[in-house]
């Protein structure tokens, strides 16, 4: 059995509880293939791996197949880094060298990502925060009460799909709506081909559908808006009570947010599962790929404009013109569509200045550090 590391330190990290009370074998954590062959540079140095289950300003909770550390970043890893993408994440497999009997470890090395789940930092700085990695399905959960919103689902798709895992929307709280049928449809006329689960946490319907995603070694992270019942979920899945959850106020159907940290979780019979805090602010990262899948409906319309470059304003023969006026296009998600457009020029032209900076500020570093060798 595996229990809370002892340390006299006050950081928070060392407050948590782990919520890995069994060792499991690197295959039930997620390690494959991929990440072995990746791996084998280091196993040959002496390295061990872990996974990043949880992290606290730089202070990491990593699994291993003996138990769980906590591990710091080494000294060189944080030399080189440009900014918070080069430091772990949660869900990241990371090269450590543990500290036999203390249950600690240094972090050296990430291994390459398979999929990570990005956004842009919240506030005014132009920086990546990456909210979970290595993940092979992404459950986007919306409530089915007040707080539904068929826009909010179109970002998320975005992102989900940017990320390289598989997304599934999860419908929750389905005991408190009415018209659950008709805000399905809404939900099918913009997630194409994108499976969607209606669950009730409360009376424990649509559970056992959810269930099927959870196998040994696959990952699922948790995303959505503060409230609607990811860390109830993930307590159903588990079958018992391992996050802190509160009931909804009265007076707005909206949860009580409860989760405050990022948290990969191991379900013993197979599974695993990162819970998220809601995100007032999901602004896009980047989103190639993602947006023209999420948004395939209007780019099919576009095509059949009589140009190429059409603007959609006043050129003649224009489709999607057309097709808002005659209904066949909904405004809303075009205007959504035209909204995120902006959003990400807007993005691509402060990152590349921000990239310029971080590779001003890199060669500074190295400067300093080859004119302290060249004193010593």
């Amino acid at each position: 059995m595996i229990g809370r590391v002892v340390s006299d330190q006050s950081h928070p990290i060392f407050q948590e509880e782990s919520t890995l009370t069994t060792a499991f074998t690197l295959e039930q954590l997620g390690f494959n293939s991929h990440f072995n062959e990746h791996f084998a540079f280091y196993a040959e140095q002496g390295y061990t791996v872990g996974r990043v289950a949880l992290e606290h300003k730089h202070i990491y909770r990593v699994y291993t197949e003996n138990g769980d550390v906590l591990a710091e970043v080494a000294g060189k890893l944080r030399f080189n880094a440009s900014g918070r993408e080069d430091y772990p994440a949660v869900g990241d497999w990371v090269v450590i060298s543990e500290r036999p009997g203390e249950g600690k470890a240094i972090i050296h090395a990430i291994l390459p990502r398979k999929s990570k789940f990005s956004r842009k930092q919240a506030g005014n700085t132009t920086e990546e925060q990456i909210v979970a990695s290595n993940v092979d399905t992404l459950f986007l959960v919306t409530a089915l009460n007040k707080d539904f919103n068929v826009r909010r689902i179109e970002r998320y798709l975005i992102m989900a799909w940017e990320s390289g895992a598989a997304p599934v929307i999860i419908l929750s709280k389905s005991d408190l709506c009415d018209d659950v049928a008709e805000k399905v449809a809404q939900v099918e006329s913009v997630a194409f081909g994108v499976p969607i689960h209606v669950v009730s946490s409360a009376l424990n319907e649509g559970i056992e559908e959810v269930e099927k995603y959870l196998r040994v070694g696959h990952s699922i992270a948790l995303m959505g808006s503060s409230g609607v019942g990811k860390s109830t979920l993930v307590n159903r899945l588990f079958g018992r009570e391992i996050l802190a959850t509160q009931d909804i106020r009265e007076d707005d159907d909206k949860g009580k947010h409860t989760t405050t940290h990022r948290e990969l979780v191991v379900r013993p019979e197979g599974g695993l599962l990162i819970d998220t805090p809601g995100m007032r602010e999901l602004q896009l990262w980047s989103a190639d790929e993602g947006f023209s899948d999420s948004f395939q409906d209007i780019e099919a319309v576009a095509e059949q404009c009589q140009f190429r470059d059409c603007h959609h304003k006043n050129e003649p023969n224009c489709a999607v013109r057309q097709a808002l006026a005659d209904g066949t296009l909904d405004r809303g998600r075009y205007e959504n569509y035209l909204k995120m457009q902006r959003e990400l020029a807007y993005l691509a032209r402060k990152e590349d200045k921000r990239a310029q900076l971080a590779e001003k500020q890199r060669w500074k570093k190295i400067h300093k550090e080859v004119q302290g060798r060249i004193r010593r």
